[in-house]
């Protein structure tokens, strides 16, 4: 996508803008991981630095952006003076510190000095990929860092200052007790972060896990995720973190709200190899390969693929699959007044039907999905797949 105008598509909404940098830089790969990345050197450090500072400049900034995510990969294996560069860039083009600035670390990756320059810069929130407690299955998910690496990352981020905190962990992991997911919990508790994140474990293909399943070395057990699933829940509940998205549970007033304004089909802009954005009435993604992102850039383009324009059926659709995943559901008054031309006899008929199987709630004009719902949370966005298709005709 080249620079979008700043005329507002039809059926979209002026409301808050996050932009979601891709860091794709990893030490090494974890068995689940489909993420892009690749292993750093100076020279593609350097690259992917000068490559982002170009993309920014083919945007037209004519909207303030809200919040601002650095994912990857691992953004902390950037050393202190490429954060410093990084974080200078987007100051520059947000024109200072966004409300909620938020960065992926990983904790064998954490140091003082990587804390001070994010703290220098206006980087407000950590998120930090702690997965599990348990050296077992640490080691089992390919990743690099020991139990005791993630106790030393904590205490330096609370020590340079960050208040608001998130740990990843994830559960239905072969050969995971449900005492040992219960444990882990205890364990993320034990270090009081603002927020936690709770993934089921996915097989995505072309990774490490996806080659595990097909081998037989590793099986899916829908019966034991929904067990995790109903007891990670139970426990979070009671230890005070309120769900507000299937998978993210919050103390109160800190749900992350990039995040929110993303799956509430806001706009977002993308930087960097394989990051997406939504835009101008159009959606796009980065090609997932840092010389082809950087030739592009060099011929004055932005080098996307997957480009659709966002008609008002499409962005209904989304907003029902994303927007059943949040607790707080769907306001259907709301999106039929959005987008009118959407086909909302048809999405009626598929509530009504998720209704009557007990698997969605109706309150006036707000749908949600009931507890049986949000274990088959999956499977009840596939029911609204393919709608803005059928629309078109």
């Amino acid at each position: 996508m080249n620079a979008p105008g700043t005329e507002q598509a039809k059926g979209a909404a002026a409301g808050p803008r996050g932009l979601y940098v891709h860091v794709p830089f990893c030490a090494s790969t974890c068995d689940f991981c489909a993420f892009y990345q690749i292993p750093p050197t100076a020279e593609k450090v350097r690259g992917f630095l000068d490559g982002l500072a170009r993309e920014a400049a083919l945007l037209a900034w004519d909207r303030p952006v809200a919040t601002v995510f650095f994912g990857g990969g691992t953004p902390g294996l950037l050393a202190p003076r490429d954060l410093a560069r990084l974080t200078e860039l987007v100051r520059g083009r947000t024109g200072g510190a966004p409300a909620e600035w938020t960065i992926e670390l990983a904790p064998a990756s954490v140091t003082a000095e990587r804390l001070a320059v994010l703290r220098a810069a206006g980087v407000n929130r950590i998120s930090l990929g702690v997965q599990s407690f348990q050296p077992a299955r640490l080691e089992a998910l390919g990743r690099l860092h020991t139990r005791e690496q993630v106790y030393r990352a904590y205490e330096r981020i609370r020590a340079a200052g960050f208040a608001n905190v998130n740990l990843d962990l994830m559960f239905a992991l072969p050969g995971q007790a449900e005492a040992e997911w219960a444990a882990d919990l205890d364990a993320a508790f034990a270090l009081a972060p603002e927020h936690l994140s709770t993934y089921c474990l996915t097989f995505e293909e072309d990774t490490a896990l996806w080659l595990k399943l097909a081998q037989g070395r590793v099986r899916l057990d829908a019966e034991k995720e929904a067990r995790f699933y109903e007891a990670g829940w139970a426990r979070l509940a009671a230890a005070g973190y309120e769900q507000y998205e299937i998978s993210n549970f919050s103390r109160p007033g800190r749900a992350c709200r990039h995040n929110l304004n993303t799956w509430r089909m806001h706009e977002w802009i993308g930087l960097g190899p394989s990051a997406a954005s939504q835009l101008g009435g159009r959606r796009g993604a980065n090609v997932a390969d840092l010389d082809r992102w950087l030739a592009g850039l060099g011929r004055g383009e932005r080098a996307t693929e997957d480009r659709v324009d966002l008609t008002p059926a499409l962005l209904a659709e989304d907003a029902l699959i994303f927007g059943l995943r949040l607790n707080e559901g769907v306001d259907l008054a709301a999106w039929s007044e959005r987008c009118p031309d959407a086909p909302w006899g048809e999405i009626q008929a598929r509530i009504d039907r998720l209704a009557g199987e007990g698997l969605a709630r109706r309150e006036g004009s707000r749908v949600s999905l009931t507890v049986r719902g949000r274990l088959v949370a999956d499977g009840v966005g596939a029911e609204f797949h393919g709608i803005a298709q059928a629309a078109a005709g």
